[in-house]
């Protein structure tokens, strides 16, 4: 379903700014602490047709993992958790949006590892800004928790004590600046 919301955004394409966005990552790890990272390289658009209606692509190089250790992301990009050789990119199509509250819900279907499931995002809208000479810019945080399990990271290393080394739910943090394109 999609939704016809005042979001301020003027009709046509907006890119999404690589420098000026970011998408992180957290999960459990020994059931105690938490890993974070980022994917560095990603691209995207937000479209907004002329009855209003906002829509969203996106897409994501896993590759690009960022974890702040590199044996752990090599470990991250084999086959046995993201098989960043079979499956080099994800990717976001919104399918609505509907308001909650003074913020959003961002319906869509989000394909990992080659598994497409639907997922909804938090969305808070940060607002337009007229720029800094290069035109009008949005701004947008959007958060979910995903289990990693659904989408085919599906890997177990039981710890011997109980538990595992990796929790099962992942939060994914998302901020972006998008530039309204001529």
């Amino acid at each position: 379903m999609t939704a016809s919301v005042t979001t301020g955004l003027s009709t046509g394409t907006w890119a999404i700014d690589q420098v000026h966005s970011s998408i992180a990552f957290s999960v459990r790890h020994l059931m105690v602490s938490k890993v974070r990272g980022a994917f560095n390289s990603f691209s995207g658009a937000i479209t907004v047709a002329e009855d209003g209606t906002p829509s969203v692509v996106a897409e994501i190089d896993v590759a690009s993992v960022d974890t702040g250790n590199e044996q752990r992301e090599e470990h991250l990009k084999a086959a046995d958790f993201f098989d960043v050789e079979k499956y080099p990119t994800a990717s976001f199509r919104s399918t609505g949006v509907q308001a909650k509250g003074d913020n959003y819900v961002l319906d869509g279907e989000f394909t990992l590892k080659g598994v497409t499931k639907p997922i909804s995002l938090d969305l808070e809208f940060n607002g337009v800004n007229p720029g800094m000479g290069h035109g009008e810019v949005a701004g947008f945080e959007a958060s979910v928790v995903l289990n990693r399990k659904e989408f085919g990271l599906d890997i177990e290393t039981p710890l011997e004590t109980g538990g595992v080394v990796v929790g099962d739910k992942v939060t994914i943090t998302i901020e972006i600046e998008a530039l309204k394109q001529a």
